[in-house]
């Protein structure tokens, strides 16, 4: 995104002010709205109109240059795209090393609906070819071993097939890789990650450029109900203009560290798009803005991943990624197809070199 877009997103509110409005956007607690004679035209639901979400969907919009939907939560957008847009007897391609509530929602959920679901490696993603997908569901990089895959080529090849592709873009956002502008038809995301930014709001949004999918996404979250709240929609509005400012601070952090922590010798592997040597170094280059704020790390064993982050003063121990505070998981633990000592690895918007010297310093005790 370039500077101009972010700071058109800072006053795309403003533009439309009367003298005497509020700058922020006021909090619309209703679930009623006043609805005398025929419906149409105006609010009529809480369910369906809420003008708090639609503040914060702008925002959104012009992130992703499309139009963009609101959910309570990244995996009620992934739900919503999947839902709207699979039927009985199609196919569904994920991947087999993604975030594993993806593989769980099309396994005990879209299977027993007649959904013929198929995984495949990121790495190897596009062996086999697309034919016969309704949709195919990418994750790049993928979360959490940061492999890659060409956007361009492989929503190419879908499209080609007679396919939809459905990108996640939670690791990188909108400021960081735009899936949409590299042929993706549909984009999820989980804005509980960087957009919020600061551990304490859930939050995911569909965008599509497509005005069939999008009316599709809508009607299925007015239907099934999968709704945010207006505080928590006033609360990433909140975040969203700031996140141009977090997100570089977080990633330029990340290109200092990345390379500093792969030379340490208690770290038998780094994995992060930046460092020349990684495997997903060219292609980032290719499709993404920035490599991102995360980087994996395979230290000896278990202990040695829990000691590293029990004892880093500037790292919270949590499962997720993306808030201001610096943050590191061993992902094992959940049942991901990693090393037993592979940490996920958040960076924060600490000033880097105090952040570094705690890193160091945990590492040097194990």
């Amino acid at each position: 995104m370039t500077d101009t877009k972010a700071a058109q997103l800072l006053h795309l509110r403003g533009q439309s002010l009367a003298k005497g409005d509020p700058i922020a956007p006021p909090i619309t607690l209703a679930s009623m709205y006043h609805l005398p004679g025929t419906p149409g035209g105006v609010a009529a639901y809480g369910r369906s109109d809420q003008p708090t979400w639609e503040a914060t969907e702008h925002l959104l919009s012009h992130l992703e240059d499309a139009p963009a939907l609101l959910f309570p939560s990244g995996m009620a957008a992934i739900s919503a795209a999947l839902f709207a847009t699979l039927k009985a007897g199609d196919r569904l391609l994920v991947p087999s090393d993604g975030y594993y509530n993806v593989r769980k929602l099309a396994d005990q959920f879209l299977g027993p609906l007649g959904v013929k679901v198929v995984e495949r490696p990121t790495t190897g993603f596009a062996e086999g070819g697309f034919e016969g997908f309704a949709v195919v569901f990418i994750e790049t990089p993928s979360n959490p071993g940061l492999d890659l895959v060409d956007l361009a080529a492989t929503c190419a090849a879908v499209r080609g097939a007679g396919g939809l592709t459905v990108v996640d873009n939670t690791t990188m956002t909108p400021l960081g890789q735009r899936p949409l502008d590299l042929g993706a038809d549909m984009v999820v995301a989980s804005d509980t990650k960087a957009p919020g930014g600061h551990s304490d709001n859930l939050t995911g949004h569909v965008a599509t450029r497509d005005a069939a999918l999008a009316e599709r996404v809508r009607s299925w979250r007015t239907v099934a109900g999968g709704i945010p709240g207006p505080f928590e929609a006033w609360l990433l509005h909140r975040s969203l203009e700031t996140l141009h400012l977090r997100f570089a601070a977080m990633c330029t952090s990340a290109e200092t560290l990345a390379p500093r922590l792969a030379a340490h010798p208690a770290v038998q592997l780094a994995r992060y798009p930046g460092l020349p040597g990684d495997p997903s170094h060219n292609l980032a280059r290719a499709q993404m803005a920035t490599n991102g704020f995360l980087i994996g790390l395979t230290l000896k064993d278990e202990a040695s991943a829990e000691r590293f982050i029990e004892t880093c003063p500037f790292l919270r121990p949590a499962t997720s990624f993306g808030g201001v505070h610096s943050s590191a998981e061993r992902r094992a633990r959940w049942g991901d197809a990693v090393a037993p000592g592979f940490v996920r690895l958040s960076i924060g918007t600490e000033p880097v070199e105090p952040l570094w010297d705690a890193l160091k310093q945990a590492l040097d005790g194990l």
